[in-house]
């Protein structure tokens, strides 16, 4: 069930037994036709769930189920004291007069039912700390209840995150490392030794950084922008033994960019996947650009490369941008997303949205 079903659920089912309590108890204790009775407890509680339903959207609006105990306690006290002042001044005024009316309460048969304790009571005062107690009750009930359920579905996410990132430990070495790409950089390497041996050493040192980097990406699930880029830097460098000229790269990192966190191999995988089914594909290969700003406190990428034009949907996008968008969903949520804009027909665009979280 939704939150919003769980919700409307628990509100009618809540004030249903609550006027049920109600009529049951009146009908006991005092001499009033049942008709009225069950008339006004209805119109009571549709008005009790009208102002709850207000009350909530404030609650949510002013963030109270972030506050502490001592911040919270205060402000339900005064809401639960103003809109039970609401409803006692309304039943008064109104001359609703229900179960202890202003008609009813000097009713001889009915003083005799009463406490003496409630009949020496104003009825606006009597009705005034019932309802602010009912109000209060509330407000504790929906804090408590929605505190437990933003705590098992986090908890929840928390469990799914983790199982998905010990599945994409084997991932990562198999599609962002596959074994072509460790073909081809090695077949390149062996190539240097003997024309340039410092090239050769170059790419060594490249190549085994490439891989520290991934395999020690089980323990981190994040990293800055600019570890990042060294990362993908290191892999650019290993692709243009490859593919020589055909590949160039630019680069636009606005600044402060570099600092903010983003998933750990979701840049090289977004890159990867220009490569592989963009540039390579290519006689004429092509740019790489790759660009970063903040904005909207969001760190926005985007990487754009050529593409072959009319390519078959796997060649659109391949399975690397569905396990980058899936692990920004895992970790951000809506926050966060991964689009692929192939609106030009030789253009392929990705873009990156990521909460601006910026490492002390």
């Amino acid at each position: 069930m939704n939150t919003s079903r769980a919700y409307w659920a628990c509100q009618l089912l809540g004030w249903g037994l609550y006027g049920s309590s109600q009529v049951s108890n009146a009908m006991a204790t005092l001499p009033i036709p049942w008709e009225r009775i069950v008339v006004e407890v209805t119109v009571l509680n549709l008005a009790a769930i009208g102002l709850t339903q207000l009350l909530r959207e404030f609650m949510l609006r002013r963030g109270w189920k972030k506050l502490s105990i001592r911040q919270l306690l205060p402000r339900a006290l005064v809401a639960s004291v103003l809109l039970g002042s609401v409803v006692a001044s309304a039943m008064h005024f109104m001359a609703v007069a229900p179960l202890w009316g202003l008609e009813t309460i000097h009713d001889p048969a009915v003083l005799e039912a009463l406490p003496s304790l409630l009949v020496a009571m104003d009825p606006v005062m009597l009705r005034t700390v019932n309802w602010s107690l009912i109000f209060f009750i509330w407000i504790a009930l929906y804090i408590g209840i929605t505190s437990v359920r933003e705590r098992q579905a986090a908890e929840l996410r928390q469990s799914e995150l983790s199982r998905a990132l010990q599945a994409a430990e084997l991932k990562l070495l198999k599609s962002q490392l596959n074994p072509h790409f460790l073909f081809n950089s090695l077949n390149s390497v062996r190539a240097l030794i003997a024309e340039d041996p410092a090239r050769a050493r170059d790419a060594v040192t490249q190549l085994a950084g490439l891989l520290r980097y991934t395999l020690r990406s089980d323990h981190e699930e994040l990293v800055t922008l600019e570890r990042e880029l060294k990362t993908v830097g290191d892999y650019l460098a290993l692709e243009s033994l490859r593919l020589g000229d055909r590949l160039r790269v630019e680069l636009d990192i606005a600044p402060g960019a570099q600092d903010v966190r983003v998933p750990v191999m979701l840049l090289q995988t977004v890159v990867e996947n220009a490569i592989k089914h963009g540039i390579a594909e290519l006689p004429g290969g092509g740019v790489l650009r790759i660009s970063a700003t903040l904005r909207d406190s969001a760190l926005h990428i985007e990487v754009s490369n050529p593409r072959p034009i009319n390519p078959t949907p796997r060649e659109q996008q391949g399975s690397g941008l569905y396990n980058a968008a899936e692990r920004l969903r895992l970790l951000f949520g809506s926050r966060a997303s991964v689009e692929l804009d192939l609106s030009q027909p030789d253009l392929a665009i990705a873009r990156i949205r990521v909460p601006s979280e910026v490492e002390a």
